[in-house]
């Protein structure tokens, strides 16, 4: 069988469904994966039977994507591995990064361990949910009734994917002119590894930890001041060895205030001057 560079583009991009409570809508959304290329399908804690007969009677002949679907307990489990993943949401966030028109993000999403994230049929994705994730995307639709169905949303979005993924040939196009996977602002080196998100959760554990431990954050606002570190980084996208040394430096500071105190502690300088 001929491999298409498109399939390879869609190889590592997974669908991610939190809590699905809806059987019919887990087997449309394996039939909408398979017409579109994509084969990879993880289910979040599902509230149905993903194997059962509805599941199987939506799919028709992408039954086999059900039967090879990974079911995880939580979303940080669904991105293991991932280095880009991007939430499907139509929550206005007033902090953080704005909604994205599809067509303007999936492409990040190309020729990466990467993962889309939808959440359940009833209330979507909460803030927290969305905090995994590292862009927003919006499907638009008519004002009049602006709320689409889970699996029409997957639709949607499996298609502008597949779209991406194989482009029409336009003859007028000289035939040298760049393309997008030529810029090389997108080359990636060996020391610009992207950072896999679940490495980047990691992070996030032992920097809420050490700031908690010099006294830059306090209990009670530690979870809404770490949503703004996440906004921050999720933005940086920062490669493996960015990740290594800002992690190095936190062990530093860490080993540092646990020395004994003494009159010129190093400690004294590490207390935060100012807050945000």
């Amino acid at each position: 069988m001929v491999e298409f560079a498109g399939n390879r583009a869609l190889a590592d991009l997974r669908i991610v469904l939190v809590e699905p409570a809806g059987a019919l809508n887990i087997g449309s959304t394996a039939r909408v994966m398979k017409n579109m290329g994509l084969s990879r399908l993880v289910l979040v804690n599902p509230q149905c039977d993903p194997l059962g007969e509805e599941a199987r009677q939506m799919a028709v002949h992408a039954a086999d994507l059900l039967e090879t679907a990974t079911i995880v307990r939580t979303i940080p489990q669904a991105l293991q591995g991932c280095q880009r993943a991007i939430a499907t949401t139509a929550r206005s966030r007033a902090l953080g990064n704005p909604l994205e028109h599809p067509r303007q993000a999936f492409p990040w999403l190309l020729n990466y361990p990467a993962a889309l994230i939808f959440g359940p049929e009833d209330r979507g994705l909460s803030n927290q949910e969305l905090n995994y994730a590292q862009r927003f995307v919006q499907i638009p639709s008519s004002p009049i009734y602006p709320t689409l169905n889970l699996a029409q949303a997957i639709a949607v979005s499996c298609y502008e994917l597949y779209q991406l993924a194989h482009p029409i040939p336009i003859e007028s196009i000289e035939s040298d002119l760049p393309q997008p996977s030529q810029n090389p602002t997108d080359a990636v080196f060996p020391e610009e590894i992207p950072v896999t998100l679940d490495h980047l959760e990691e992070y996030y554990q032992q920097l809420e930890s050490v700031l908690l431990r010099i006294g830059y954050l306090h209990p009670h606002t530690a979870k809404s001041r770490m949503e703004k570190f996440r906004r921050l980084f999720n933005r940086a996208n920062l490669s493996t060895s960015e990740l290594a040394m800002l992690r190095g430096i936190l062990s530093q500071v860490k080993w540092a205030v646990d020395q004994p105190s003494s009159p010129n502690s190093v400690y004294d300088t590490l207390k935060p001057s100012s807050s945000f």
